[in-house]
């Protein structure tokens, strides 16, 4: 199993934490983005400071760019970072979608599809064209021709991951990428999210090709299993109760699929009435355990092979220590118990 980090907090001071991943052997760097900073010039910025680490795009938005220019994007940063970069696609979500992009987040699936055909289209140096519901490649009735990127990547085949968390989505990962970029994923409901893997890896017909499963895993070492759980319980009230509406929450709906039905309407309704701190209070500690690294370094060795044993191919560790020094020491102890655990790739 290798190891991935997930920049969390900013960009600012991250350069020192990465160069430390690098160190310890951690295989790839993911940068986010969501309505702050955007994820491609971090990515330029990493890449730049670091010589061997793999740099990421967990995600870049597909309503915020068109597929050719995030075509363009990613010949680009795998020509600079010398082959290094990894091309993380996600469709976001409705409130960012519509209330920042002004794209209306209609028929994700079938978008994401034309999206990455395109892409892919594009990075193979084919002449690109499509007609879709979503993007029609050149516009008809007009002066537009179709077009071959001008740019030759490092790499003849860049790989593509897809953010996904509800089960067609999941299998559209397995049918159209090369990886799948998973949040709260829980060892102990695997079954369901890789029948949907495996599901679209037949669809694709190449069930025996590579594929990574790369699931980003907040961490928190201690002795005390409650306390260590409370640095985590900010970030997953805001995904479960707040990332997005009443009516359409995708994490809040993966939440009552793992069987906290009543806790995930709970935190969510706490959430989106502005009451934080009891939201946060509400996230079950079952929920937090499952879905993160938390208590002292042997039980960490345990859920790394728990999570090895589901089938995850990629621990992506996202820390939340507030500091650059919290930060590396969680990446540390996080490699320690990888290597004690006989998982190190």
């Amino acid at each position: 199993m290798s190891m991935g980090y997930v920049l969390a907090g900013g960009a600012g001071d991250q350069v020192t934490v990465v160069r430390e991943a690098e160190r310890l052997g951690y295989s790839v760097a993911w940068v986010a983005e969501a309505y702050g900073s955007d994820a491609v010039s971090v990515v330029s910025w990493l890449a730049a400071s670091t010589e061997r680490i793999d740099v990421g795009s967990a995600v870049l938005q597909i309503p915020a760019r068109t597929p050719a220019m995030t075509a363009m994007t990613a010949a680009t940063l795998d020509l600079l970072s010398r082959g290094r970069f990894r091309l993380g696609l996600g469709v976001s979500g409705p409130q960012v979608s519509e209330g920042w992009h002004g794209v209306r987040f209609d028929k994700p699936l079938t978008r994401t599809r034309e999206y990455v055909d395109i892409v892919r289209q594009a990075l193979a140096r084919e002449t690109v064209r499509h007609d879709g519901e979503f993007f029609t490649l050149p516009l008809p009735d007009g002066p537009g021709k179709a077009l071959k990127l001008s740019l030759r990547p490092q790499r003849d085949q860049l790989p593509v991951y897809l953010a996904a968390v509800g089960p067609k989505n999941v299998e559209l990962a397995g049918e159209i990428a090369d990886g799948w970029l998973a949040l709260f994923f829980s060892p102990e409901h695997a079954d369901a999210a890789f029948a949907s893997v495996r599901a679209g890896l037949e669809r694709s017909g190449r069930e025996d090709r590579s594929f990574d499963v790369a699931a980003t895993v907040p961490v928190s070492i201690g002795d005390d299993l409650a306390a260590c759980a409370e640095p985590i319980r900010g970030y997953a009230a805001l995904y479960v109760g707040g990332m997005g509406s009443r009516e359409q929450n995708f994490y809040n709906a993966l939440a009552r699929r793992m069987g906290f039905e009543a806790e995930a309407a709970e935190v969510q309704d706490l959430y989106l009435d502005r009451r934080h701190r009891e939201a946060m209070a509400a996230v079950p500690l079952d929920f937090i355990d499952q879905t993160s690294l938390i208590g002292p370094p042997a039980r960490i060795q345990d859920r790394l092979h728990a999570f090895a044993d589901a089938g995850v191919t990629t621990v992506n560790v996202t820390s939340l220590a507030t500091d650059v020094e919290g930060r590396v020491r969680d990446l540390r102890q996080v490699a320690a118990a990888l290597d004690a655990a006989g998982l190190a790739d």
